[in-house]
């Protein structure tokens, strides 16, 4: 267990960690939200449905034809920015392939704790899972994924012990995407990632995916890391994987030569690459 960090540990931390420094000259909210433009003005979009009344939060639905299943994305940002807005470049491929899409939007930190930020995502799930039919779709064919923090919080929704309270089924996923993920925080409560979010080591614990390995799952989990991405990401995401699948549980690794931690998710824009296919293909192989 991660416990105690020299000044030198902290620093290499603060620089693994630091994803912009490995592509500074992308403007990753610019480039996000211009891509993200054109999906909020086509097709169907049904905006800012709450999904948890204590804090207000939204998800919105681009549905695809009846019966389809759904996507649901988390988006990353350091649990502290980005929007589900700013996330819909995701969307046109999944629904040109007839699969539903869910953009999640969460209260960022500070205002709220990483726990609570758990909890609200946990109820988007519970909210599409029992309101699937209103929109056409088939809650037995859920599928799930995030990017960056979206990682981590796609992790906490493959854990066990909150489903059952939430009277939801155990074999609720098919597929569960966790691209550049952050599965173990030991080593973020160390860095300047923790400023906002204040973990200590127990709730670093807590909220850690890679110590929080469901008992049983159907869930195939597609892992992947840009080829570009700094050294701790790429351990995130294979030390995960290799933990995931050493217990029997279905898994792959999708290698993304060239890809930074930014660029990566752009393609889910589109069909014809590595990423988007593996997806797609775990969905319709999971009915």
């Amino acid at each position: 267990m991660l416990r105690s960090f020299s000044e030198a540990d902290r620093a290499f931390l603060d620089l693994e960690y630091n994803a912009r420094l490995i592509a500074p000259e992308f403007d990753k909210e610019a480039v996000y939200q211009a891509a993200s433009a054109s999906s909020l003005k086509r097709g169907e979009r049904v905006p800012d449905l709450v999904y948890d009344d204590w804090s207000g939060s939204k998800l919105d639905i681009y549905p695809a034809q009846p019966g389809s299943p759904l996507f649901v994305w988390i988006h990353g940002g350091y649990w502290r920015s980005s929007t589900k807005e700013e996330n819909a470049f995701v969307v046109p491929g999944f629904v040109e392939a007839g699969i539903s899409v869910a953009t999640v939007d969460y209260t960022l930190a500070p205002r709220v704790s990483l726990d609570e930020i758990v909890r609200q995502v946990r109820r988007s799930i519970a909210w599409v899972h029992r309101n699937a039919a209103v929109y056409g779709i088939d809650a037995r064919r859920l599928h799930i994924g995030g990017h960056s923090a979206g990682g981590q919080l796609v992790g906490m929704l493959l854990a066990d012990g909150w489903r059952s309270q939430l009277d939801l089924p155990d074999d609720l996923f098919g597929v569960a995407a966790t691209i550049s993920g952050l599965h173990d925080l030991r080593p973020l409560v160390h860095s300047f990632v923790n400023e906002p979010l204040k973990l200590d080591e127990a709730a670093a614990i807590r909220n850690s995916p890679l110590l929080d390995l469901p008992r049983q799952s159907r869930a195939h989990l597609i892992a992947s890391c840009g080829q570009r991405e700094s050294d701790e990401f790429k351990r995130q995401t294979q030390t995960y994987l290799q933990r995931w699948t050493s217990r029997g549980f279905s898994g792959e690794e999708v290698v993304m030569p060239g890809f930074h931690h930014f660029d990566i998710i752009l393609e889910l824009e589109k069909p014809g690459n590595a990423l988007f296919d593996a997806i797609r293909r775990g969905i319709a192989e999971r009915h």
